[in-house]
């Protein structure tokens, strides 16, 4: 068995996989050695390990993984992916992008790609059916929009996700016309990525990730490929293909 983990600013996601599937999934707003020990205890085949940090406190965490396992690693930068990274710029691209298009291309090998991670950021990421990351876009997530919208002026309301299945085109009042608005501009955001990248590409395959992505999903008329766990597939990926 294999631990994958993924810390961010505000929570962690650790996935327990085994023959190169998810087998458990847990979340968490506190990442600290003592939750993932008590992982490891629940699961005593797990041997090896590999994490991604935004952190820079993270060295009991890594302590505990390389005291009681048999292999651990920290994907950085340096570390070797089994797809062709033609970022310009590599020293600045996030391992979990990285990890997400790693994931992508381990599920779904020889398809041109298109990666949507719905959180605090909206990332775009293609995978060419050569296995060569292209690169992508960065926006504000939902969550991030609506906080704006509040924070930088002086009268419009903190809101959220609306209530009902499909938002109006046209709010109706100052809270729905910001609901729609949030979540209209994301839906034809992404169509227009995927209108666009099939007219140059053949066989694209669309795969949403993150918080958001089931409601995203819904949302759109295309055939959409939702996965919560696609950076846990892509770091096991990455262990796997460093354990050579």
């Amino acid at each position: 068995m294999n631990l994958a983990i993924d810390i961010g600013n505000s929570l962690a996601k650790l996935a327990v996989i085994e023959n190169g599937q998810v087998v458990d999934f847990l979340k968490t707003d506190r990442p600290d050695a003592a939750f993932v020990a008590g992982v490891l205890d629940a699961n005593p085949a797990i041997n090896a390990a590999i994490a991604i940090s935004c952190r820079t406190a993270d060295s009991e965490v890594e302590s505990l993984l390389r005291r009681r396992l048999r292999r651990f690693l920290r994907f950085d930068r340096s570390v070797p992916v089994p797809i062709e990274n033609r970022y310009a710029t590599p020293e600045t691209l996030g391992p979990d992008r990285l990890a997400a298009a790693v994931g992508a291309w381990t599920l779904y090998p020889g398809r041109n790609i298109l990666i949507v991670d719905f959180g605090t950021a909206i990332t775009i990421d293609f995978v060419t059916e050569r296995g060569e990351y292209l690169g992508g876009n960065i926006s504000p997530g939902a969550d991030t929009r609506f906080r704006a919208l509040n924070r930088f002026t002086d009268t419009l309301p903190l809101c959220s996700f609306p209530q009902q299945e499909k938002p109006t085109l046209l709010g109706d009042s100052t809270r729905s016309a910001i609901e729609s608005g949030v979540v209209n501009g994301i839906v034809y955001e992404i169509e227009g990525y995927i209108r666009d990248l099939e007219q140059r590409y053949e066989d694209l395959r669309i795969v949403f990730t993150g918080g958001e992505s089931d409601f995203f999903a819904k949302r759109l008329k295309n055939t959409i490929f939702a996965t919560y766990d696609l950076v846990a597939y892509g770091l096991n990926r990455i262990l796997e293909y460093n354990a050579k």
